[in-house]
């Protein structure tokens, strides 16, 4: 049973005795909802603009897919300044913050006139914005649950494949009465509402409670322990002294009368909770940033999974419209089939979280699967043929992504990579890592299409670093076991003299050695 804090205000931290799975982080899940809807979502249904880009400033492919690069290139990038910014001011001010910046960075993109201011207010306010608001709400978000994490988590992340299948075919429409511009507009002041879920982003106190069972039967054994050997003391070292030794009521001090009181009573089992805020303690200083989490052979492992996957995570979303009109499908049936993909990777998401909330399981293990079964799905888009093939491609790949982006970072609190102790920091430095994919992936793809005029050269390139993606993350358990074999043997051996109490080798006998040296000497 969890105690929450006197103060129910959404300012006030929510203060629990344990991790709650519950209580105010059903009202974090619901913002992290919209936070996904209106950060990731509207990144990925960014596609549909792409055309209208290409023709209004007459760019190439490879310069238009630079706006979404350097936007998550950034997103990336900073990372670790966002985890810095959320430990020393909080997770509620930095995503308010971040909501404002996203908010104006397409608001300003709208008035663009040429591509290279689009890759500073949308790439790069903007980006910077995405960095501030989505880290700091999954982070807080798996503080609120422990037990139903993954479950809650992609359901909650589900808030991304829900918006691309929403804005997908209205901005589409949308752009066929305002035009692209006004269109964008909108979008950028639909995302204020970030500010309004950073708002609900209450901090989360731990004040963990130690439970301490007292048996009546040992309490009464340890209270005449201890008068007999007092007894036994003072006998001995008041010998020839002229003091009477008794049990009497009349020579026994006040707690020992209260002792003897209590052990004529019925005895019922006595339970002391004892908070640990209430032990006074010199507060640690906060570490904005845990860098020893590098020296981890597994987290360096999922970090460069990370690095490839995040190949094969933009680049189909903003192609399979082109692709599509490729061969020969319009535009309106091509924006179907990314809203269905975005239906797929719902259905992708919620099976990923039922799965890994089933206990006992590696949810790592699970994850390998669903990369490996992802990169099956890069490959076959350049198979598909017509309406139908395509559609089915969709379905799958959207599943599949749906199973691993919803759980790749959320994975970060699991044991099997580096705990939710460091999850704050190890987040920040894997978004990090993932950065020069984000920057080259996009770029990369479009520079493959330029040059072979056929897009499904950009899905090649996203099923190769998937496939280099998969065999890092094979070797996060190997790499973990490894180290941990590793570990020097002195570091046990003092940890374990650490926890030795100071008075073990400190027994009280100096007193009664010189007491019956004095009694033998008398005999």
């Amino acid at each position: 049973m969890t105690v929450k804090a006197t103060r129910m205000s959404c300012i006030a931290p929510s203060v629990y005795t344990k991790v709650p799975d519950g209580g105010w982080g059903w009202v974090v899940a619901f913002a992290f909802f919209f936070v996904e809807a209106l950060t990731y979502g509207i990144i990925k249904s960014f596609g549909v603009f792409f055309t209208d880009l290409m023709e209004s400033f007459d760019e190439s492919n490879s310069r238009i897919s630079w706006i979404i690069s350097i936007c998550v290139f950034v997103l990336t990038f900073t990372a670790p300044l966002s985890t810095i910014l959320s430990n020393r001011f909080g997770h509620r001010l930095v995503v308010m913050i971040g909501g404002l910046l996203i908010s104006t960075g397409m608001v300003v993109g709208s008035f663009a006139r040429t591509v290279t201011e689009m890759y500073i207010s949308i790439g790069i306010v903007s980006g910077l914005g995405y960095c501030l608001t989505f880290l700091p709400t999954v982070t807080i978000l798996s503080q609120y649950f422990e037990k139903k994490r993954s479950l809650v988590t992609a359901v909650a992340s589900t808030g991304e494949c829900f918006a691309v299948f929403s804005f997908a075919p209205a901005i589409t429409a949308l752009k066929e009465h305002i035009g692209w511009r006004h269109s964008l507009l909108f979008v950028g002041l639909l995302q204020l509402g970030i500010v309004a879920c950073g708002a609900l982003l209450r901090p989360i106190i731990i004040k963990a409670q130690e439970v301490v069972k007292v048996s009546p039967v040992e309490e009464q054994r340890e209270t005449k322990y201890m008068f007999e050997n007092e007894q036994t003391r003072t006998s001995i070292d008041s010998i020839d002294s002229g003091v009477e030794v008794t049990t009497s009521p009349r020579n026994m001090s006040e707690d020992a009368k209260l002792k003897l009181k209590t052990e004529d009573e019925p005895k019922e089992n006595t339970e002391m909770l004892t908070e640990s805020s209430s032990i006074p303690t010199k507060e640690p200083k906060i570490q904005l940033l845990d860098f020893s989490i590098l020296k981890d052979y597994g987290f360096i492992c999922y970090a460069l999974f990370g690095l490839f996957a995040t190949l094969g995570f933009f680049a189909p979303s903003l192609y399979i419209i082109p692709l599509g009109i490729s061969l020969g499908i319009n535009k309106d049936s091509s924006a179907y089939i990314l809203s269905a993909m975005a239906i797929a990777e719902v259905f992708g998401r919620i099976s990923a979280g039922w799965v890994l909330n089933k206990k006992p399981i590696r949810k790592i293990y699970i994850e390998l699967i669903s990369v490996i079964l992802l990169d099956v799905a890069l490959f076959a888009f350049p198979l598909a043929y017509e309406f139908w093939g395509l559609m089915m491609c969709s379905i799958f790949f959207g599943f599949m992504l749906g199973t691993v982006a919803g759980t790749h970072i959320p994975m970060l609190a699991e044991d099997d990579v580096v705990g939710i102790e460091r999850m704050s920091s190890a987040a920040g430095v894997y978004v990090f890592i993932q950065s020069l994919s984000g920057l080259a992936g996009p770029p990369l793809a479009g520079v493959l299409v330029d040059t072979t005029k056929n897009y499904s050269s950009a899905f090649y390139s996203c099923a190769a670093g998937m496939l280099l993606a998969a065999v890092f993350l094979s070797l996060v358990t190997p790499c973990k076991k490894c180290q941990s074999k590793k570990q020097p043997l002195q570091e046990k051996v003092s940890k374990t003299l650490q926890e030795v109490p100071d008075d073990f080798i400190e027994p009280d006998l100096g007193k009664n050695e010189e007491t019956v040296r004095s009694c033998d000497s008398m005999a």
